[in-house]
């Protein structure tokens, strides 16, 4: 025995209720025994003293595809609970890549997922170029957390099609040599394909990810190749033309468990959400195993005008993402380009981040000081206060800064009973932290932490110990993730430890630790008192713990 945790209430995983006064052994990373009264035999003791025990948190949606290359740890998750990843979700992923192909692939993450560009350039490791060849690398390298990887569908598309990725649907010839690819990744040990068709996922300049030029021949034929070994999960971020429908239809065709995303409510379709997840549960009563993948975490996001993710789902707002320095100020005050903004943000709401909710939008900080009196305000007052429309006045504002003033934005999953009900649905699962992405607009990695504190312990919508189950059980059964999500004898001991009567995530701040000095945001834990992978305590009280070494796995085996 090289481990006991003494004294804790356990929740298993399994949705059971706790059991309070227990003991859990481990020996070379692995649980050997759950029980009361264990003698120690020599062990590292731990008296959990009463606080709860459960497996380690599986966060089954992030990117951290680029940031793991550099940074092992994976910083923040394992010092919020996180002790198992899913990388490459929504096909954005840096494997297979061509050496040619490395500054399109950078400048597309750049733009979709909110990554700098600088950043990227000075901390990826290259040392890969096919997909067995990045899981290889990763294994060489070792990680703090379990890794595993989907093979990504953008970054497929442009190893096959080069540029051309981006302008056209494939041939015949091009998808074939796609799926052999996909047949290839999933026998090195990817856990499945993913994909978007969002529109509001554009690469650089607007143009959208090469993801989305794909037809329904490629689609089926890469959804077939990840299911032909007989195991794998289709993994989509969709957008209006691959409804819930098209996609049961794909599920029958590769039989093969298909993961929706990302399901979020929108204030001004208040009924979308909720109809597709009834649609979801149809298919499922068809023997179909569709999931809408939710949050559990209203989205913020943090932008100056530079870069302005929340406007990016909006076709008026594509000159704007081709445009930089004084060419965007000049066009942001053009009074065409704004009245084809505001012509579609009165339109009905499609698959859109910002729906004109100006209340919602708040000016966080200024780049003059004589302007510092209006941080905290929301545009809708600014705007009113200066007698103008709400986007002339954010423009305006932001051009007067030279574009350097930072607003906020909560742009979906602000209406809590709507929330409230998403999480409890049969037909969904909780994920959606994006944890890797979007790293100066928002941290969503202590989503686990929040579905603990807030929606079970504060709002009692779950209990404990049905969050604890989303977070661990649930994830790893959809999956097919072995050895992992519950605490019993003869599983992998990645575990947390922590207060019930304070866990949950702590405010965003801002701190300069990426390659570069670059700034990202970050939150703090609440009431973490240990995460161990593999039997090895990667994290405690005081964050993640430098000096544990890198316990983790690359995940290869997953069951079918």
């Amino acid at each position: 025995m090289d481990l006991l945790i003494k004294n804790a209430e356990v929740y298993d995983g399994t949705g059971d209720a706790p059991l309070a006064g227990m003991d859990v052994a481990v020996t070379d990373g692995v649980i050997v025994e759950v029980a009361t009264r264990l003698s120690a035999d020599g062990a590292e003791v731990v008296d959990a003293d009463g606080l709860a025990l459960m497996p380690g948190i599986i966060d089954s949606h992030t990117h951290f595809d680029a940031q793991v290359t550099w940074d092992a740890f994976l910083n923040p998750s394992p010092a919020l609970g996180v002790t198992s990843v899913l990388i490459g979700n929504c096909g954005f992923t840096i494997a297979p890549c061509r050496e040619t192909d490395r500054d399109l692939v950078m400048r597309n993450l750049t733009q979709v997922e909110g990554m700098s560009l600088d950043v990227l350039r000075q901390g990826i490791d290259w040392s890969f170029e096919s997909f067995p060849d990045y899981l290889a690398m990763l294994e060489r390298q070792g990680t703090a957390l379990n890794v595993g990887a989907f093979i990504g569908h953008s970054a497929l598309r442009t190893y096959v099609m080069g540029a051309e990725a981006v302008e056209r649907a494939a041939t015949a010839d091009e998808i074939a040599e796609m799926a052999r690819i996909v047949s290839q990744a999933m026998t090195a040990g990817a856990v499945g394909f993913a994909t978007s068709t969002a529109p509001q996922h554009n690469g650089w300049g607007g143009v959208p990810m090469p993801s989305r030029l794909a037809d329904d021949a490629e689609l089926h034929a890469l959804a077939q190749a990840m299911a032909s070994g007989g195991r794998g999960v289709f993994m989509l971020t969709k957008g209006d033309r691959t409804d819930v429908p098209y996609l049961e239809d794909l599920a029958a065709k590769c039989g093969r468990p298909v993961m929706i995303a990302a399901l979020l409510h929108n204030s001004t379709n208040p009924n979308g959400t909720f109809d597709e997840l009834a649609k979801i549960a149809e298919a499922r009563g068809r023997g179909r195993e569709l999931w809408g993948q939710v949050s559990c975490c209203p989205l913020t996001n943090d932008f100056k005008l530079k870069s302005a993710y929340p406007f990016e789902g909006l076709a008026a707002w594509k000159p704007a993402m081709q445009a930089g320095g004084d060419d965007l100020k000049r066009l942001l005050m053009d009074d065409d380009f704004r009245q084809g903004v505001k012509d579609e943000l009165a339109r009905p709401a499609g698959v859109r981040l910002f729906n004109g909710e100006w209340h919602k939008l708040e000016l966080i900080e200024v780049a003059k000081p004589e302007n510092q009196s209006l941080e905290g305000k929301t545009a809708d007052v600014l705007a009113a206060e200066a007698s103008i429309d709400p986007l002339d006045w954010m423009l305006d504002f932001a051009v007067s800064e030279d574009l350097e003033t930072v607003f906020t934005a909560v742009l979906l999953n602000s209406d809590e009973d709507a929330v409230g009900r998403m999480i409890r649905d049969a037909n969904a699962s909780v994920a959606l932290s994006d944890a890797g992405a979007h790293l100066t607009f928002f941290c969503d990695a202590g989503f686990g932490l929040h579905l603990m504190g807030h929606w079970a312990r504060d709002l009692g919508v779950l209990s404990l110990a049905e969050a604890v189950h989303e977070l661990t059980a649930k994830p790893a059964g959809i999956f097919g993730i072995r050895e992992r999500g519950r605490i019993a004898p003869g599983l992998a001991a990645d575990l947390l430890l922590f207060d019930p009567a304070t866990i949950g995530r702590g405010p965003k701040r801002r701190v300069f630790d990426l390659p570069g000095g670059a700034p990202r945001l970050t939150t703090d834990a609440i009431g973490v008192e240990g995460v161990w992978v593999a039997g090895t305590r990667v994290a405690d009280a005081d964050g993640i713990r430098e000096d544990a070494g890198r316990p983790g796995r690359v995940l290869r085996e997953f069951d079918a």
